[in-house]
């Protein structure tokens, strides 16, 4: 039978990136996923970084059967009380002038619709991003990102330029032996301005780049790229589709830099693996947006179901105190990682906050040569033993792992999977 099965998946599905992991799933509970012979696969990416509360939690179980049974989807110019209900309650966790929703399905579609604002807002249409940067697949979110996926497709939407991502690993920019992030980004903003054409409209960024490699805004960094945009009329958008609700130690990444911005945008976190996105900003935004005859009128905007369930993961957060638990269980974690960089040599550095680390392998500590093989076999003998991780490979730098479990995750599972890779690492090292 699974022999039967992959023989179909290469005959009927089209391949959209990477590998399939070498098992059929047949369930998910909590931490683990199961396969079709009962294996248990500890999952340290949360699905696709977004099951913060594990999978199938009863909350959210029990509100997909009520709302599936009375309210799931409407005519898009329909309202709900799940919808509205969710709308005032995301702005009741932000600061102000954050307070209008659009609640769609997918990170591309909540991205999407901030550019589209942006520039009706703005009235130009350049659009600003890192290089290693993962902002979707729609047209304008792909414009925007630059981690993977440009090549052979013809040209991007017009407007978007790049800036270098500020990673203090392998920065270029170093003075007194320390990474040099303001010089750093004086200088990517006078490439800016000199291949701007005067119509800056917004610059969208992450404030920890994960397919990027985890890499963390420096401290201070989000203020001065705040101040950058301001200085040229632009708009800054935050993704926040990974580091959002609890990821990070707060509810939200940006609270750590006291920067508000002008629009935010959710997803993976807010459905805990349902589809579920927003894109949130001012009223003042909105106000004149709407003057302008804004439209982003898709199948699945305010849908009630998906509403509903971002209501339930709102209440879980606040009850279970998962954010205080993500920087907890983040503490712990960093601890057994860095413990294992002393004693792992391929172990080149170590980032990241609360529950969203990365640890990244290379050859040799003082070139910083990338190990991508090695990264590949951990990755294998991980999966051997028990642990799906998810590994990024870019060029230029070494393989790095996404660590994110769920929110839930007991403190001995966290520290079952820390010593799967432990030893994955250990022998992977040893026999390459």
């Amino acid at each position: 039978m699974a022999r039967d099965f992959w023989t179909d998946a290469e005959k009927h599905l089209i391949r959209y990136g990477g590998t399939w992991v070498p098992a059929v799933i047949a369930r998910a509970e909590g931490s683990y996923v199961y396969d079709e012979e009962g294996r248990a696969i500890l999952d340290f990416t949360s699905g696709q970084m977004s099951a913060i509360l594990g999978h199938s939690h009863p909350d959210v179980v029990a509100t997909i059967r009520e709302s599936s049974a009375t309210l799931e989807h409407l005519f898009s110019g329909m309202l709900s009380r799940p919808v509205v209900d969710l709308a005032r309650r995301l702005a009741e966790t932000l600061p102000a002038p954050l307070e209008k929703a659009l609640l769609l399905s997918t990170g591309a579609e909540a991205n999407e619709a901030a550019l589209k604002l942006a520039k009706l807002y703005t009235g130009g249409y350049e659009v600003v991003s890192f290089s290693q940067s993962w902002h979707g697949m729609t047209s304008g979110a792909s414009g925007a990102t630059y981690s993977h996926g440009r090549r052979g497709y013809g040209p991007a939407m017009v407007g978007n330029l790049a800036i270098p991502a500020p990673n203090a690993y392998r920065s270029r920019f170093i003075r007194d032996g320390e990474h040099d992030w303001q010089t750093e980004l004086d200088h990517a903003w006078e490439l800016v301005d000199r291949q701007s054409s005067g119509a800056l409209a917004a610059c969208i960024v992450e404030p920890i780049l994960s397919s990027g490699g985890i890499i963390e805004l420096p401290p201070g960094y989000l203020a001065a790229l705040q101040q950058k945009c301001r200085e040229r009329g632009m708009l800054l958008i935050l993704d926040e589709a990974q580091t959002a609700l609890g990821r990070t130690g707060a509810m939200y990444a940006f609270e750590r830099d006291g920067v508000v911005p002008d629009i935010l945008t959710l997803s993976k976190t807010l459905g805990a693996g349902l589809p579920l996105a927003a894109t949130i900003t001012s009223a003042e935004i909105e106000e004149r947006c709407h003057e302008r005859d804004f439209l982003f009128f898709t199948t699945h905007v305010s849908d009630p179901l998906p509403a509903a369930v971002g209501l339930t993961v709102l209440d879980v957060l606040a009850r279970e105190e998962l954010c205080a638990r993500s920087l907890k269980l983040g503490e712990h974690m960093e601890a057994a990682l860095l413990d294992m960089q002393s004693r792992h040599e391929c172990i080149g550095d170590v980032r990241g906050r609360g529950l969203m680390r990365g640890i990244e392998l290379v050859l040799d500590r003082e070139t910083k040569e990338p190990a991508d093989a090695l990264g590949a076999a951990v990755t294998t003998r991980c999966f051997e033993l028990g642990l799906h991780m998810n590994i990024v490979q870019m060029p230029g730098m070494g393989g790095v792992f996404r660590v994110a479990p769920p929110l839930t995750i007991g403190e001995q599972e966290l520290d079952l999977g820390l010593a799967i890779m432990d030893q994955a690492i250990g022998e992977a090292a040893a026999s390459g």
